[in-house]
């Protein structure tokens, strides 16, 4: 790294990551003056990948996904930190913008959004929900920490600044892939909004599936990325439908419960 740009430190979380892992250790090796990968129990070649870029490598049980990132940014020793996931490339032109920012901004923001485009179903996704995919990438590490549950982010306490580039992000192998992740998701949000006291009605769940997809297929415009901005803009709806459905279960279990208990 250039000695007049603040050292970086990058921090990664893995898991059976192999597919992608070695494209995105191969982005952020070079720039960053330590990587810290934190491993929840892969059993494909993600370790091997891990030592063969000599990264500082953890291993820790999965524990949610504010509490795992936390984790990774507590165990860097940079002033800036910045995360990256596993399925994501660091592209060499955002590498410079960000090295350009902190010099000449000289600590004046805390962090740094950044935005990051998505390839699926052989092409780029330039329209629809996934779009607006922004958020938090860079910042001091002592002045942000994460928050939140299944889409859990990093909040700071002062300034941002955004930043023109964009990570590259290959979040899926297949349709397969895509629809056994909307599964797992879709679990631990209903699971979340249940936790918060949330309730919601069957006809609510439905509505918001539609209106799902009405906004990222029309509104925002997802016709324009072909067949595959028909695919994502659905099966994101069904993602909504799916959580809301869950919770509506959860909700119906609950006041079965209830009502045992009570004529016990």
């Amino acid at each position: 790294m250039d000695k007049s740009t603040p050292p970086i430190s990058v921090y990664i979380l893995t898991f059976n990551n192999e597919n992608t892992l070695k494209g995105c250790l191969e982005s952020v090796v070079p720039h960053a003056d330590e990587v810290v990968v934190i491993d929840s129990g892969s059993t494909d070649e993600t370790l091997d990948l891990c030592r063969d870029f000599k990264v500082r490598l953890y291993r820790q049980d999965w524990a949610g996904f504010r509490k795992q990132y936390q984790t990774a940014a507590d165990l860097t020793k940079n002033k800036w930190i910045m995360f990256v996931d596993a399925d994501e490339v660091v592209p060499e032109l955002l590498w410079e913008e960000l090295k350009t920012a902190l010099r000449r901004d000289n600590g004046k923001f805390d962090g740094y959004v950044v935005s990051r485009i998505n390839f699926f179903l052989g092409r780029w996704i330039q329209h629809g929900g996934w779009a607006s995919d922004r958020e938090i990438r860079v910042y001091q590490r002592d002045k942000g920490r994460w928050e939140g549950g299944l889409h859990a982010k990093v909040v700071v306490n002062g300034p941002t600044k955004t930043l023109r580039g964009k990570y590259r992000h290959f979040p899926y192998r297949n349709i397969a892939g895509q629809i056994d992740t909307l599964n797992r998701y879709s679990d631990i949000a209903a699971s979340d909004l249940s936790e918060q006291g949330r309730r919601v009605g069957g006809i609510h769940a439905a509505a918001r599936s539609v209106f799902r997809f009405f906004k990222e297929y029309i509104l925002k415009r997802g016709f324009l990325d072909g067949f595959p901005g028909f695919y994502v803009a659905a099966a994101d709806a069904f993602y909504a439908l799916t959580k809301y459905a869950k919770l509506w279960e959860l909700g119906k279990e609950t006041d079965e419960k209830d009502t045992h208990e009570t004529h016990i």
